[in-house]
C-alpha cells in the first residue's frame, strides 16, 4: 500500500468494468469507505457518534488500472470545528476530500463526502 494512503483495493478481474479498468462502482466505494476510515481517525475519541453520508460528488479523472488507493486529499478542512460543534451541538458536518490513485501513480478520481455526524441519543 502506498505510504499516505488509508484503504486499498487489490488488483483482480472481479473489479473490472467491460472495458478493462477498475469500474467506477469499486472506485466510488473505494472513496467512501476512504472516507469512512477517516471518520474512524478523526473521532477516535468520541464514543456513541452515529455518521450518514449526506451528499457525495466525484469527478473521474483518468481510466485506473490494476490497485487503487484511497488517500485523504490535503485540502480537506480541519476537524477541530466539526469536533467543537459536536461536542456543544451533539452534531455536526464534514466535508472529507478523497482522491483515489492507481498503481501507475495516476490520479483516477477527486471526490467529496459530506457526513452528518450526531450524537446517539
Amino acid at each position: 500500500m502506498s505510504a499516505d494512503a488509508l484503504l486499498e483495493i487489490p488488483a483482480g478481474n472481479q473489479f473490472l468494468n467491460h472495458v478493462g479498468t477498475v469500474h467506477a462502482s469499486a472506485q466510488l466505494a473505494l472513496a467512501e469507505a476512504t472516507s469512512g476510515e477517516f471518520l474512524l481517525h478523526t473521532f477516535s475519541d468520541e464514543p456513541g457518534l452515529l455518521p450518514l453520508v449526506r451528499r457525495m460528488d466525484a469527478k473521474f479523472r483518468k481510466p485506473a488500472i490494476g490497485c487503487i488507493f484511497g488517500k485523504i486529499n490535503p485540502a480537506t478542512a480541519s476537524s477541530e470545528h466539526a469536533l467543537e460543534q459536536l461536542r456543544t451541538k451533539g452534531r455536526t458536518l464534514l466535508t472529507i476530500l478523497v482522491d483515489i490513485y492507481d498503481e501507475q501513480g495516476s490520479h483516477t478520481l477527486s471526490s467529496s463526502f459530506e457526513w452528518f455526524i450526531a450524537k446517539e441519543s
